[in-house]
């Protein structure tokens, strides 16, 4: 794979990246370069190889990504594969674990902006992305998406085992509730990352300031409301002890970004979406079960989220 872009090159070193869940990623050092590169591995879909390569040339004049080296969809010897610039720095999860709070402040002033820069990428219709980018399906055929998508994961036989049966009847009256907001978000049309946690954005010092150095992992990027991203990155956000709040809201509304009344709690209904459907997965841990229930529980409860314990 690496002397498909450096034909000279020898591996001398690889390092297994911690974070993926569906592919490998690799950094290697070679003998022919002075800066280590990262090898992305897609081991479930070969079309996201040639998605997250499209998108990152998209956006690349405008939010801060790993430089594309080399993009292979296909081959016969190996899988799809991606060769990238490696950069270097600590993830936000990282610094907001260790850092002063002035300099989580900054970065988190820098995650709403670069947020903000991703949103502005429009799309001509709301739906799943594909290579190009373009877009494809809906999310959801029909009227109000959201809620009949969380309707589904609830009735699933994995949900069904996992979440009680008071917290999922909670849970469908609080998404129908609030259908007419949720209707109205389902109908956007920005570029949405799709996982905008914290462990997929790196940090670096620019100027005496910590500022984001580039946004990974874009196989799930989706035409869809920026809230989606707004609620993930906020998934763990404390009212009683903010950390990021309210220099990322600042950072997002400086930037270009726009935020409906009540957007907090419609973010946090947003990204119930995702975290009903991370339940109907195979083989997710029993922790991992248990914080996503919980999440569920204080999202549906409107209350403090609990500190992540995976």
């Amino acid at each position: 794979m690496v002397r498909c872009a450096f034909p000279r090159g020898r591996v001398v070193r690889v390092q297994p990246l911690a974070g993926g869940l569906r592919n490998g990623n690799f950094k290697l050092t070679l003998d022919s370069t002075t800066e280590p590169i990262v090898l992305r591995v897609y081991e479930h879909d070969a079309s996201l190889c040639r998605k997250e390569a499209d998108l990152i040339r998209l956006v690349g004049g405008s939010v801060p990504v790993p430089d594309v080296i080399l993009a292979e969809p296909a081959g016969e010897d190996h899988r799809p594969f991606m060769l990238q610039r490696y950069v270097e720095g600590p993830t936000f999860r990282a610094l907001a674990g260790n850092a002063k709070s002035e300099e989580v402040a900054e970065a988190a002033r820098s995650v709403g902006e670069t947020l903000a820069a991703i949103g502005a990428v429009t799309f001509a219709n709301p739906g799943w992305l594909a290579p190009g980018p373009t877009v494809t399906d809906p999310l959801l055929p029909g009227s109000d998406p959201m809620p009949r998508f969380v309707d589904q994961c609830l009735a699933s036989p994995k949900v069904r085992r996992r979440v009680p049966a008071e917290l999922r009847d909670k849970t469908q009256v609080a998404m129908w509730s609030h259908a007419s907001a949720l209707h109205r978000a389902a109908g956007e049309t920005s570029l949405v990352h799709g996982d905008f946690s914290r462990r997929n954005l790196i940090l670096r010092q620019l100027a005496g300031r910590w500022v984001v150095a580039a946004v990974l992992d874009w196989e799930f990027a989706v035409s869809s409301s920026p809230l989606a991203d707004v609620g993930h990155f906020l998934r763990y956000e404390r009212s009683d002890r903010p950390a990021a709040e309210p220099h990322f809201r600042a950072g997002y509304l400086e930037g270009g970004g726009r935020l409906p009344p009540a957007w907090r709690r419609l973010a946090r209904l947003v990204d119930l979406v995702a975290l009903c459907e991370a339940l109907t997965h195979d083989g997710l841990p029993h922790a991992a079960t248990a914080e996503v229930v919980e999440l569920i529980r204080a999202t549906v409860d409107d209350e403090l989220p609990a500190p992540p314990r995976t």
